[in-house]
Protein backbone atom coordinates (compact mmCIF):
# COMPACT_ATOMS: atom_id res chain seq x y z
CA UNK A 1 0.00 0.00 0.00
CA UNK A 2 2.96 2.44 -0.37
CA UNK A 3 2.76 3.57 3.21
CA UNK A 4 -0.40 5.67 2.56
CA UNK A 5 -3.25 6.18 5.45
CA UNK A 6 -6.48 8.27 5.33
CA UNK A 7 -6.29 11.52 8.12
CA UNK A 8 -9.51 10.21 9.18
CA UNK A 9 -10.06 6.62 9.64
CA UNK A 10 -6.45 5.67 9.52
CA UNK A 11 -7.14 2.82 7.15
CA UNK A 12 -4.78 2.12 4.37
CA UNK A 13 -5.50 4.15 1.17
CA UNK A 14 -5.42 2.81 -2.20
CA UNK A 15 -4.42 4.45 -4.89
CA UNK A 16 -5.56 5.19 -8.32
CA UNK A 17 -3.39 5.71 -11.47
CA UNK A 18 -3.84 8.57 -12.99
CA UNK A 19 -6.45 10.05 -15.20
CA UNK A 20 -4.82 12.18 -18.01
CA UNK A 21 -8.14 12.37 -19.66
CA UNK A 22 -10.14 13.73 -16.76
CA UNK A 23 -6.88 15.79 -15.92
CA UNK A 24 -6.43 17.52 -19.38
CA UNK A 25 -10.30 18.33 -18.88
CA UNK A 26 -9.80 19.62 -15.48
CA UNK A 27 -6.95 21.81 -16.60
CA UNK A 28 -8.58 23.05 -19.39
CA UNK A 29 -11.73 24.20 -17.61
CA UNK A 30 -9.67 25.79 -14.82
CA UNK A 31 -7.60 27.54 -17.61
CA UNK A 32 -4.45 25.79 -15.71
CA UNK A 33 -1.24 27.36 -17.17
CA UNK A 34 0.88 24.25 -15.19
CA UNK A 35 0.48 21.41 -12.95
CA UNK A 36 1.67 20.11 -9.68
CA UNK A 37 1.90 16.32 -8.71
CA UNK A 38 1.82 14.48 -5.93
CA UNK A 39 2.71 11.56 -4.41
CA UNK A 40 5.23 10.34 -7.05
CA UNK A 41 7.11 8.83 -4.28
CA UNK A 42 4.45 6.22 -3.52
CA UNK A 43 4.95 5.18 -6.98
CA UNK A 44 8.44 4.26 -6.50
CA UNK A 45 8.35 0.23 -5.80
CA UNK A 46 6.05 -0.98 -8.83
CA UNK A 47 7.37 -2.66 -12.05
CA UNK A 48 5.30 -1.03 -13.98
CA UNK A 49 3.33 2.25 -13.67
CA UNK A 50 0.08 2.23 -15.54
CA UNK A 51 -1.43 5.93 -16.74
CA UNK A 52 -5.27 6.01 -17.93
CA UNK A 53 -4.25 8.26 -21.26
CA UNK A 54 -7.70 7.22 -22.96
CA UNK A 55 -11.18 5.90 -22.29
CA UNK A 56 -13.00 3.59 -24.81
CA UNK A 57 -16.48 4.04 -25.22
CA UNK A 58 -19.14 1.40 -27.26
CA UNK A 59 -15.58 0.34 -29.01
CA UNK A 60 -14.14 4.18 -30.16
CA UNK A 61 -11.00 5.03 -27.98
CA UNK A 62 -11.10 8.95 -27.32
CA UNK A 63 -9.00 11.10 -25.11
CA UNK A 64 -11.89 13.40 -24.98
CA UNK A 65 -13.70 13.72 -21.84
CA UNK A 66 -16.88 12.35 -22.08
CA UNK A 67 -20.41 13.97 -21.22
CA UNK A 68 -22.23 13.19 -18.15
CA UNK A 69 -24.02 10.67 -19.77
CA UNK A 70 -21.95 8.92 -21.60
CA UNK A 71 -19.27 8.43 -18.64
CA UNK A 72 -20.67 5.72 -16.77
CA UNK A 73 -20.09 4.15 -20.28
CA UNK A 74 -16.49 4.85 -20.73
CA UNK A 75 -13.75 2.47 -19.91
CA UNK A 76 -10.07 3.81 -18.97
CA UNK A 77 -7.54 2.91 -21.66
CA UNK A 78 -3.61 2.06 -19.92
CA UNK A 79 -0.80 2.90 -21.16
CA UNK A 80 1.98 1.40 -18.91
CA UNK A 81 4.98 3.02 -18.20
CA UNK A 82 8.29 1.37 -16.30
CA UNK A 83 8.85 1.93 -13.21
CA UNK A 84 12.15 3.44 -11.06
CA UNK A 85 12.09 0.88 -8.06
CA UNK A 86 14.20 3.22 -5.78
CA UNK A 87 13.18 5.70 -3.30
CA UNK A 88 13.05 9.14 -4.45
CA UNK A 89 11.94 10.53 -0.73
CA UNK A 90 15.00 12.16 -0.66
CA UNK A 91 15.57 14.28 -4.09
CA UNK A 92 14.93 17.84 -4.30
CA UNK A 93 16.01 18.38 -8.29
CA UNK A 94 13.86 17.16 -11.37
CA UNK A 95 17.36 15.81 -13.25
CA UNK A 96 18.23 13.52 -10.28
CA UNK A 97 15.16 11.64 -10.55
CA UNK A 98 15.81 8.63 -12.66
CA UNK A 99 15.84 8.36 -15.36
CA UNK A 100 11.94 6.65 -15.64
CA UNK A 101 10.70 8.85 -13.24
CA UNK A 102 11.85 11.43 -15.37
CA UNK A 103 9.68 10.15 -18.72
CA UNK A 104 6.90 9.51 -16.37
CA UNK A 105 6.27 13.15 -15.52
CA UNK A 106 7.51 14.09 -19.29
CA UNK A 107 4.40 11.51 -20.06
CA UNK A 108 2.02 12.54 -18.13
CA UNK A 109 2.65 16.59 -19.21
CA UNK A 110 2.34 15.50 -23.25
CA UNK A 111 -1.18 14.55 -22.29
CA UNK A 112 -2.33 16.54 -19.72
CA UNK A 113 -1.49 20.08 -21.87
CA UNK A 114 0.33 21.65 -19.14
CA UNK A 115 4.11 21.74 -17.51
CA UNK A 116 3.79 19.88 -14.10
CA UNK A 117 5.69 23.01 -11.73
CA UNK A 118 5.46 21.11 -8.27
CA UNK A 119 6.80 17.30 -7.91
CA UNK A 120 5.82 15.70 -4.55
CA UNK A 121 8.38 13.20 -3.60
CA UNK A 122 7.05 12.82 -0.07
CA UNK A 123 4.56 14.04 2.96
CA UNK A 124 6.59 16.44 4.20
CA UNK A 125 6.59 20.25 3.31
CA UNK A 126 10.61 20.14 2.17
CA UNK A 127 10.01 16.84 -0.57
CA UNK A 128 8.70 19.23 -2.96
CA UNK A 129 11.24 19.66 -6.60
CA UNK A 130 10.22 23.11 -8.58
CA UNK A 131 11.08 23.12 -11.72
Amino acid sequence: DAGEYGVNTGRPRRMGWFDAVATRYGCMLQGATEAALTNLDVLGFLDDIPVCAAYEIEGTQTTRFPVSARLEQAKPVLETLPGWKSDISSIREFDRLPLQAQNYVLYLERLIGVPVRYISVGPRREQLIER
